[in-house]
């Protein structure tokens, strides 16, 4: 059975008109007097009929072929059966024209047969076409459809993981700033140490003055007071000295104690000129009484060599004084635990030391802090400025220091850290800072 097919309907009407058509072949092949006749014309009302049928209906347009090609044996047997009928001596006369017809209209009849062939398998294969195409489409919307269904489901997914994500981000930032903190608080720390034991000294000096200034007035009103001009004098000249000494060391604790309050600050990113030598002194200082004040037995070397040609700069001092206690605080550990290791092996001569020097350049200032520690092995030294890497012991370092450092210099700055580094000799931080 081919593609094209007709409803069980019409296909029930054309076996009925079949049967039809083999009964009235049968009576008229009886060749009965007026009944085989009567056969005749009833099976061309019903040829005619079968015709009209076929041509006016939607569902049998692809017989329409058939119906042409048989068409001329139609009328030339029903011209030629009326013909009979009406005249059969001339029917006689005229039968080899008659029959000549009907076969021009078979050789039509086949030729017109095979062409609806042709067309017949031309249209089913052409909606064999459309089946497959159909059926492509078919299989395209139910693939679009479950791609679809699995887009949406892993968007949902992707959602979820991205505000999982999200979470787990703003938890790290909140550790982060809390560890930040907590690295600041740290060093403030060891810095409040180191300033009150750096203060104590012109405080120390300040209180002495003070006493030996009072008991010089008093010799000085006595002196005013028996008519001694000269001595009264000298005495004056030895205040006049001490009052010098005292605002000496006045200002140089007031300086400390800017000091501690510009770290102690959330800073403001504001540039300042600064005596980067002076800063360099005081954050040394600073550091090492830090320690000692964390550890008594805790005894280092340290030094400072300056550039006196160095002039103030556009830095923001309280950050880069925290990078500077953050270096030197680090040379101080290094050596000191260098010193450590060397003392359980039985040599107890070493001294840790730290050293800061400052040299002016053409571009700006150049700082190296130097520790005669243990050094940094090549395969970290790319990792020590990522923010959580350390190489202290649990609890001895938040591994943010020298990300903080590299933060303020680079981004602060605009300048340049490096770091050079012997391993078993020595560790040296290059801090470069450009004129701003």
């Amino acid at each position: 059975m081919g593609l094209i097919t007709i409803s069980p309907e019409w296909n029930r009407i054309f076996n009925g008109g079949m049967v039809a058509a083999g009964v009235l072949l049968a009576i008229i092949s009886l060749h009965i007097t007026f009944i085989s006749d009567l056969a005749r014309i009833v099976s061309f009302v019903l040829i005619g009929l079968i015709v009209y049928v076929t041509l006016k209906t939607e569902d049998l347009q692809h017989r329409k072929g058939m119906i042409y090609a048989w068409l001329p044996i139609i009328g030339i047997e029903v011209i030629q059966a009326l013909v009979e009928i009406i005249s059969e001596s001339f029917y006689k006369n005229y039968e080899t024209y008659f029959e000549a017809a009907g076969f021009f209209a078979f050789i039509w009849a086949i030729a017109m047969w095979i062409n609806n062939s042709k067309q017949r398998k031309a249209l089913e294969l052409e909606k064999l076409k459309s089946m497959q195409r159909e059926k492509e489409f078919q299989i395209t919307e139910a693939l679009k459809t479950q791609l679809e269904r699995q887009v949406a489901q892993r968007t949902k997914e992707l959602t979820n993981q991205k505000n999982e994500l999200q979470h787990a981000l703003q938890d790290l930032q909140a550790a982060q700033n809390q560890l930040i903190h907590a690295e600041k608080m740290a060093s403030l720390g060891e810095l409040t140490a180191g300033i009150a034991h750096e203060i104590q000294n012109p405080l120390n000096f300040v209180n002495n003055f003070s006493d030996v200034s009072t008991e010089l007035l008093t010799e000085l009103k006595e002196e005013l007071e028996a008519g001694n001009k000269e001595d009264a004098m000298e005495i004056l000249e030895d205040v006049i000295q001490n009052l010098g000494k005292i605002n000496h060391h006045g200002k140089r604790a007031d300086s400390i104690v800017k000091g501690m309050l510009i770290h102690s600050r959330s800073s403001t990113g504001q540039k300042e000129l600064t005596d980067i030598n002076a800063l360099a002194d005081e954050y040394l200082r600073l550091s090492y009484h830090g320690l000692r004040a964390k550890d008594k037995s805790f005894t280092a070397d340290f030094k400072l060599e300056e550039d006196p040609s160095l002039e103030k700069m556009n830095v923001v001092p309280g950050d880069l004084g925290r990078v500077l206690l953050n270096l030197i605080n680090n040379g101080f550990y290094a050596a000191g635990e260098k010193k450590k290791e060397l003392a359980k092996q039985g040599n107890a001569e070493f001294l840790p030391k730290v050293t800061v020097s400052t040299n002016k350049t053409n571009s700006g200032v150049e700082i190296r802090v130097k520790d005669n520690g243990n050094g940094i092995p090549e395969d970290i030294k790319a990792k020590i400025f990522q923010p959580f890497f350390t190489t202290k012991p649990t609890g001895k370092g938040t591994g943010l220091g020298l990300s903080m450092s590299y933060d303020i210099v680079t981004k602060g700055h605009n300048g340049e850290i490096d770091v050079i580094s012997e391993p078993g000799v020595f560790t040296e931080f290059v801090i470069k800072i450009p004129n701003q």
